[in-house]
């Protein structure tokens, strides 16, 4: 087994039991598990590799709870920059129609090196449409190619135009298929063990896009194979009115109503919530992945996560799709997330710290792990290691933690991802970064002239 020591950091952030900060703290890691965490001098000092983490904050990986990678192809979309969440879908379904399996998965090697780069060792991705060859195997397969932490959502759209429903009929599929296909990604990549690389979740995109009855077959299926459930609930106002003229319901009721309420379900956005809907969501242990820049760049509201905490609901933090916050920086997300809870409910809504913590232990729990999310013997070795001494951070070394998410978002020097190290001195190793970029590029042209043509 191979060992590794990161020591002498400037403060080791631990996210343990007792929030503990050590000043020139040390981690010891032994193949992909955490076995010691204290102050340098404690820690054993021999190991198959030693990284100096002098001048550096050395903390829990980032924990993204929402995302849809495909989108980093169709960001700032002129038609599509300027509208609410409905009009934003309706501008960029029929882009999305002519997506290719080559482009989801070189789509996910450049959303994951993007959050990667930005302090995120874990991240979910809802992929919901699968036109032409597309497959959501093309994702898993480019998540074990640059070494991240995955949880694939095996997303799905049933209900098109001609149903009442939002999405063209020809990026839907049949309810029959959505569930086998389902079923078989659970039966060939699901590892339900302590420090999987690779989990699989049952999610039907939105009450808009699929049928009450498919929301109540996933939930069983889910349950039979002890897997996670996803999908978007109360987004902004308008998510609210098509639940109740459809259903007779806000969406708190129909997730409930639908069984989609609990410890193993997890629901984005929510920012129009109601207090009923919270004090449901915190009764049942049912999470939320908060997307502060999405929520703001489409204007849906600002959901009252203070509220949420207080009443003991789950939170972590995601950084959704790249063409409704048209960036994946996961620290630019915490540091949006504070900012965003001070304009709604005042300077002290919430703390950097609080914001660090929902992004690591929060996003851990609503993706139903507790294997990641803090530094302490036992834990999976994910850990992420930022510099201090640039210029965005002048003058703010007083307090290294919080500068973190005051500050200029910075890039990690280092990120070891189950205990490998995947970012070394800012450069990531698994992947040729500017090929895919490149190949990247050529393939958002590809589906933005499609469309146009």
């Amino acid at each position: 087994m191979k060992t590794l020591l990161i020591k002498n950091a400037r403060v080791l952030v631990t996210m343990d039991d007792q929030r503990r900060e050590i000043k020139d703290g040390a981690v010891y890691i032994r193949d992909n598990v955490i076995e010691q965490v204290g102050a340098s001098a404690d820690l054993q000092q021999h190991a198959d590799e030693i990284i100096d983490a002098s001048g550096h904050v050395v903390m829990p990986g980032l924990v993204n709870t929402h995302h849809h990678m495909y989108q980093s192809l169709t960001r700032v979309i002129p038609a599509a920059q300027n509208g609410e969440l409905f009009n934003w879908l309706t501008n960029l379904y029929p882009i999305w129609a002519g997506l290719t399996a080559e482009m989801v998965h070189v789509s996910t090697l450049t959303a994951m090196a993007e959050l990667i780069l930005s302090g995120c060792t874990t991240s979910s991705d809802h992929l919901y449409i699968y036109p032409n060859d597309c497959r959501l195997d093309d994702s898993i397969e480019a998540a074990h190619k640059i070494g991240m932490r995955f949880h694939a959502s095996r997303g799905a759209m049933s209900v098109g135009q001609s149903k009442g429903g939002l999405p063209p009929d020809r990026v839907v599929e049949e309810e029959g298929a959505i569930l086998k296909d389902t079923q078989r990604l659970i039966e060939t990549y699901h590892d339900a063990s302590r420090h999987a690389m690779q989990r699989v979740v049952v999610a039907p995109c939105s009450p808009f896009s699929v049928s009450q009855d498919l929301m109540k077959e996933s939930a069983r299926l889910a349950r039979a194979y002890g897997v996670s459930m996803h999908t978007h609930l109360a987004e902004n106002v308008n998510d609210i009115a098509y639940s109740r003229e459809k259903f007779n319901m806000t969406p708190a009721e129909y997730a409930e109503d639908c069984g989609w309420v609990g410890p193993d379900v997890w629901h984005a956005h929510c920012v129009q919530l109601d207090d009923d809907g919270i004090y449901l969501f915190a009764r049942t242990g049912t999470g939320i992945a908060h997307c502060p820049c999405s929520n703001m760049r489409l204007a849906s509201g600002i959901a009252p996560i203070r509220k949420m905490l207080d009443r003991g609901v789950s939170v972590g933090l995601g950084v959704d799709g790249s063409a409704s916050n048209d960036a994946g920086h996961m620290m630019g997300e915490v540091r949006q997330a504070m900012l965003l809870q001070r304009v709604g409910f005042g300077p002290d809504a919430m703390t950097a710290r609080q914001a660090l913590e929902v992004a690591t232990l929060g996003g851990a729990k609503v993706l139903n792990r507790d294997d990641i999310g803090a530094l302490k013997p036992g834990m999976s070795a994910d850990i992420v290691m930022f510099k201090l001494d640039g210029i965005g951070m002048a003058g703010a070394l007083h307090d290294p933690v919080a500068a973190l998410v005051f500050c200029t978002p910075p890039n990690v020097s280092y990120s070891i991802i189950n205990g490998k190290v995947v970012v070394r001195d800012g450069q990531l190793c698994t992947v040729d970064l500017p090929v895919v970029i490149e190949r990247h590029n050529a393939l958002a042209s590809q589906l933005a002239m499609g469309a146009a043509g």
